[in-house]
């Protein structure tokens, strides 16, 4: 068995955050052509970073740090329909994984890139999320007999040797400079990661967490599980996870992609006290 498919044993629920949530969502997106590139990292390098009330989270022992590139579509309120050029953006993140005091395991934002300046305006004052507004682009080169959407993301599930180069070059605000460019081929069969494994944890991912004034808040999404595949990285070069105060080693990072699903945001919430 790959490192990239080991079990994990551990006591955490990490199946309850996959369900639906109670409540209306407040939000409706669409992620395609999403890149998970994971590194190991020391979790004590992140605690200082991490606000106290959450745990690191970690797989067999290890934390991790993540660079997920990818793009948004049709992203609107539930209450008003998208607006061209307005509701579609690149967007890039940088992450790890937290739970609180055991239970309701999620990802905790260092940085989250965005093409759209207004998107990040709104972002960092309704989500308290660290955004920030980047230049970006992605090319995706389709292998033969792809059919693609008028939004040009493909409307076939993912398939092997699709090639994409997707870069980011940070303007505002600070820390600068904050830029990432990868090349890399979709390879492997996609489908749904099983609960238990490595894939599981890094991906499967439906509770952020933030800190406002009034205290830790907490959301959740909610999309079908990822048709996760593996990558092949060609070529990267980044600065992002340094720009977060963050060390990663020199080895090539895991990679996996997604070509997409479709999601709901449902409000922020007080988180309470374990």
């Amino acid at each position: 068995m790959t490192e990239s498919s080991q079990q994990s044993n551990d006591a955490i629920d990490r199946f309850a955050p996959t369900r639906r949530p109670q409540g209306r969502p407040v939000m409706r997106q669409k992620w395609r052509h999403l890149l998970f590139l994971h590194w190991r990292v020391d979790a004590e390098q992140l605690r200082p970073l991490i606000p106290a009330e959450l745990e690191i989270d970690t797989f067999d022992g290890r934390a991790y740090i993540g660079l997920v590139p990818f793009t948004m579509l049709d992203v609107h309120p539930v209450w008003t329909p998208s607006v061209p050029r307005l509701s579609d953006f690149h967007e890039t993140n940088v992450r790890t994984y937290v739970h609180h005091h055991g239970t309701a395991p999620g990802v905790w934002f260092f940085s989250l890139d965005a093409a759209n300046s207004i998107a990040v305006r709104i972002a960092r004052a309704m989500w308290k999320l660290p955004y920030h507004f980047a230049k970006m682009r992605l090319v995706v080169s389709e292998p033969p007999h792809t059919d693609t959407d008028a939004a040009g993301a493909a409307s076939l599930p993912a398939t092997q040797n699709r090639r994409i180069s997707y870069a980011t070059e940070r303007l505002w605000p600070q820390p600068l400079p904050a830029d990432c460019s990868v090349e890399y081929s979709t390879t492997g069969t996609p489908g749904p990661s099983p609960p238990g494994t490595l894939e599981h944890f890094l991906a499967e991912r439906y509770i952020l967490y933030t800190k406002a004034d009034r205290g830790l808040l907490s959301g959740q999404v909610h999309h079908d599980p990822y048709p996760l595949q593996t990558a092949a990285i060609h070529a990267l070069g980044e600065n992002m996870v340094a720009a977060a105060g963050i060390e990663h080693g020199p080895e090539t990072p895991l990679a996996h992609y997604a070509h997409g699903v479709d999601v709901d945001i449902y409000p922020l919430r007080a988180t309470q006290a374990g």
